[in-house]
């Protein structure tokens, strides 16, 4: 190695050391993506038939992404329109009957890019890739992937230490995103009014953004049938004459291996759960799509079913007797089928002071506060005894406008109204 090159790598390398060195990097990087995206748009007209939709950053097909598009393909006003799904991994979802009309896209690829390029409407519900930035003629639905319990975005607290520029930096990026919405999907006016604070949204911005029409996703809650539980069941390896209990956790920010990304302490004996519950209960275990790491629950075969890797999440919903969660959303969109829900909070004290914090009183939680495994067991057995008035209330108040119908209305607003044409760029 000449004595240039090895002075050059000298410095790259104590340069990946400094934060400001890195933020600089990373800076440079994304104008270069984002010129890059901006050169792509000029060579590409947008296309008023073409959507393109994407779920968990490519990770999945499910959530409202995957009720419109099917609501679409289930609508021969939409015959003609060309849909494209965006996946980390197309060959996984290649052979999948309900994707036939799609057209398949890696997420990342150049045709990834192209497709935001050159579609209408995109139909996100985590992230679109952050250079691509609406243009006139764009229609930018994000339906996010829940109503939020914990603080996010905007609204979540700083890391402890990080510097003033920093905090307004990340507050920055958010008001970024939020400002590039056309829609941005809601099932409550509690919803409503956080997702516009966690987005830096003022109130003008947020009358014109917010559509409380309810989340498609929660579409099949209202209209599943029994076959669909017994075919769920079946295919999972559930047992039909058990109680299933789904543990649905969330991720932790302080939890993260360098190299891994997020992990999870459990806090969980699975052994004494067991024992404890007794034969007649299983449990599906459910990751947030964040958690990166693999669980092993071979030693609890027959009792721990790993069903992380279910796309579809309403899938685990509708099979389940009762829900286990922390500070997850997920149990603002079970509360739509009033079934017990019991909260195992082990971290409470932690998580509210110095990770997130929430944006509601727990006192109106659907379901009991549990912190120790020896109360676990005991909540679950008697999760029927919470009284249905409890639950009924709390779907009034957080899930009023999920009622099986939210797919049409989306279409009709999103697509076939006029509304639109008057917030397109």
């Amino acid at each position: 190695m000449n004595a240039r090159r090895f002075v050059k790598r000298a410095i790259a390398a104590a340069g990946r050391r400094s934060p400001a060195f890195r933020r600089l990097t990373e800076r440079t990087r994304a104008a270069r993506r984002r010129a890059a995206y901006r050169r792509m748009c000029r060579d590409t007209p947008v296309e008023p038939k073409t959507v393109i939709f994407e779920s968990y950053v490519g990770s999945a097909y499910s959530c409202s992404p995957k009720a419109i598009y099917e609501a679409m393909v289930g609508d021969r006003r939409y015959d003609d329109h060309l849909l494209i799904w965006a996946f980390k991994e197309p060959a996984a979802y290649a052979d999948l009957p309900a994707l036939e009309r799609a057209t398949l896209v890696r997420s990342g690829s150049p045709e990834h890019l192209a497709a935001y390029a050159r579609a209408k409407y995109w139909i996100v519900n985590s992230a679109a890739p952050a250079q691509a930035v609406p243009r006139d003629g764009q229609v930018y639905v994000q339906t996010w992937h829940g109503t939020p319990l914990k603080r996010f975005g905007g609204d979540a607290p700083p890391a402890p230490g990080a510097a003033p520029r920093d905090v307004e930096a990340r507050a920055g990026r958010w008001r970024l995103s939020g400002s590039r919405f056309t829609f941005f999907l809601s099932q409550s006016p509690f919803a409503s009014e956080k997702f516009a604070s966690a987005f830096g949204m003022d109130a003008g911005s947020a009358a014109r953004v917010m559509l409380e029409l309810g989340y498609p996703r929660n579409d099949f809650l209202h209209t599943h049938a029994a076959s669909d539980v017994e075919r769920i069941k079946f295919a999972l390896g559930v047992p039909a004459d058990k109680k299933v209990v789904l543990y649905a956790p969330t991720w932790r920010d302080d939890q993260r291996e360098p190299g891994v990304g997020y992990t999870l302490e459990l806090g969980l004996d699975f052994d004494r759960l067991r024992r404890e519950l007794g034969e007649g209960y299983v449990v599906l275990f459910r990751a947030h799509f964040k958690i990166a790491q693999a669980f092993d629950f071979d030693r609890h075969a027959g009792f721990v079913f790993d069903v992380s890797g279910v796309d579809d999440v309403n899938e685990l919903y509708v099979i389940s007797d009762v829900l286990v969660t922390d500070y997850s959303s997920v149990f603002f969109d079970y509360g739509n089928l009033e079934r017990p829900v019991v909260f195992y909070m082990y971290d409470l004290d932690h998580y509210a002071d110095d990770l997130r914090g929430f944006y509601m009183d727990l006192k109106e939680l659907p379901g009991p506060i549990v912190r120790s495994p020896d109360d676990l067991a005991a909540a679950i057995l008697a999760a029927d005894e919470i009284p249905l008035e409890r639950r009924r209330t709390f779907r009034e108040r957080y899930a009023p406008r999920d009622d099986g119908h939210a797919s049409e209305r989306v279409l009709e607003h999103v697509f076939e109204s006029k509304e639109q044409d008057r917030y397109t760029r």
